[in-house]
């Protein structure tokens, strides 16, 4: 028996999400505001427009219902994405920094789902409200707003298990409190204190304050976004070039864990076994890249950048200099790779092909399961591994009884086939957009990679679309199919393929 769809309790929660997203709105109206920029009335009206359709909205689910089921926990999350993004795209496209309502959204949901690609040529002829509104998008959609939600607005504490659980898709989930809304007041407070503190860092290392609280944003939620046309290319301090590496390599950590090690509990981050897959990839791809640009036969260290730092080599001894700014290129882009940061320290297109191919195949494994990274996550990648070496052990003995085990304890046979169900999603979501792209007049190489990037929401690609480029002049439609992988990405597939399955809406 199906029962009524609570469509009051929808609009009652888009609207205090469209209020709550007004108020973040005041943020780039007071920047805009602080540094005489003329954009600051867009911000403005944008800001009083959505907090009164808020109003309305939540005048409509006057009275609704507590009880948040599934069906209504997946369209609440599906919606706030969208709407978000609607609303959000509005002051670009008011005050003409985005004339393109296609280009408006595609940046807005770029930003949301931190995803990194933009359709910007020159970032850096943009207003000061525009950029941190770009960056504090990214730091909204990295913890997730869904969490956000329920982590300040009481009105959830109800229900909230539904949402939450719609938002952090995963093959598993712990709590790290008994209510959910405590859980998540916990993961925005560390998110808080991470992003102050490599704020904090950057500042002493030589960046402005502005854009140390961009960086910071973007960083933290693996995003990408730069207030410079060169990303972090720009900067030629090594020690921020770092920072930045070293906190978004934390970011694609489980934060329940590093919550766990705030607590005293640090051996569950320790012994986890997705962390240290996730740590030893990045360790063995730096070592193979660090290698492969130290042989090299270039003058510049990430080509393609007006002022990338120069290193000379002499035969096959380089210099310690070229030691370190090899390890610096090949750990920056790693690292930003795997959690699918879209940030550039140097164009990867310009290196040999098979290095740029190990970076291609890095876009497919992501971090770790709720951490703030893209891609298909390292938890799952390890039970397809062993789940296809059990399989390879079960053609030799038949009548052997066999587990696929993580951090040492049994999978249930449904953990490991939503794993396989979610790969075979992933990748025709991948096929799918290539297709699309190339009948569009996309190159194959750059559909292929603008479809992996997309899904993953790691932002650059291949060739013309890679660190170096923008997505300004991609086919028209192709925007809004990538901004819709954005999305099914974002939400990991999931979350949207369910509202289209009658399953269930015959619940």
């Amino acid at each position: 028996m199906t029962r009524t769809f609570n469509w009051k309790m929808v609009f009652s929660t888009q609207g205090a999400l469209l209020v709550l997203e007004s108020l973040f709105l005041l943020l780039p109206t007071g920047v805009a505001l602080f540094y005489g920029e003329t954009d600051a009335f867009a911000f403005g009206f944008t800001t009083i427009l959505t907090f009164l359709v808020g109003l309305v909205f939540l005048r409509i689910g006057h009275n609704a219902s507590r009880r948040v089921g599934e069906r209504e926990g997946y369209v609440i999350v599906a919606l706030v994405w969208v709407i978000f993004s609607i609303f959000g795209m509005l002051p670009f496209y008011l005050s003409g920094a985005i004339p393109s309502f296609t280009d408006a959204f595609f940046e807005t949901m770029s930003g949301f789902t931190t995803t990194g690609a933009t359709i910007l040529a020159d970032i850096e002829a943009m207003s000061h409200a525009t950029l941190f509104w770009r960056a504090l998008m990214q730091w909204l959609g990295g913890m997730g707003i869904i969490v956000l939600t329920v982590a300040i607005l009481p009105m959830f504490g109800l229900g909230g298990m539904q949402l939450y659980s719609a938002e952090a898709t995963g093959i598993s989930y712990e709590k790290l409190s008994p209510r959910i809304r405590d859980t998540a007041k916990r993961l925005w407070a560390v998110y808080t204190l991470l992003t102050a503190i490599e704020a904090g860092l950057l500042m002493l290392f030589g960046m402005g304050g502005f854009d140390a609280i961009c960086h910071s944003f973007s960083t933290i939620a693996t995003g990408g976004f730069s207030t410079r046309n060169l990303s972090i290319a720009a900067y030629s301090s090594p020690a921020i070039h770092y920072t930045i590496a070293g906190f978004t390599l934390l970011s694609g950590i489980n934060f329940t864990l590093i919550i766990l090690s705030f607590r005293g509990k640090p051996l569950r981050l320790i012994k986890d076994e997705e962390t240290h897959w996730y740590l030893a990839a990045v360790g063995v791809a730096t070592a193979v890249l660090t290698a492969g640009l130290f042989l090299q036969d270039f003058t510049t260290v990430g080509a393609g950048f007006q002022n990338a730092a120069a290193r000379t080599v002499s035969g096959w001894l380089p210099t310690l200099k070229a030691a370190e700014q090899s390890f610096r290129y090949a750990f920056f882009e790693v690292v930003c790779t795997v959690t699918s940061s879209g940030f550039a320290l140097g164009n990867y297109m310009e290196w040999k092909p098979v290095l740029w191919c190990l970076i291609f195949f890095l876009m497919f494994t992501g971090g770790c399961a709720g951490s703030t990274a893209g891609g298909i996550k390292w938890v799952r990648i390890i039970v397809f591994m062993k789940n296809g070496i059990i399989e390879l052990r079960r053609r030799v003995h038949p009548y052997a009884i066999f587990s696929v085990n993580l951090n040492g304890k049994p999978l249930e046979r449904s953990a490991i086939q939503n794993v396989m169900a979610f790969l075979f999603f992933y990748l025709s979501f991948i096929v799918v957009g290539m297709v699309a792209f190339c009948a569009l007049g996309v190159d194959f190489t750059e559909s292929l990679g603008a479809a992996v990037a997309a899904i993953g929401n790691i932002g650059p690609a291949l060739g013309e679309y890679g660190p170096a480029g923008h997505y300004a002049a991609f086919p028209l439609v192709g925007k809004w199919i990538y901004a819709a992988l954005m999305l099914v990405g974002r939400l990991e597939l999931f979350t949207v393929l369910l509202l289209f399955s009658p399953t269930l809406w015959r619940k």
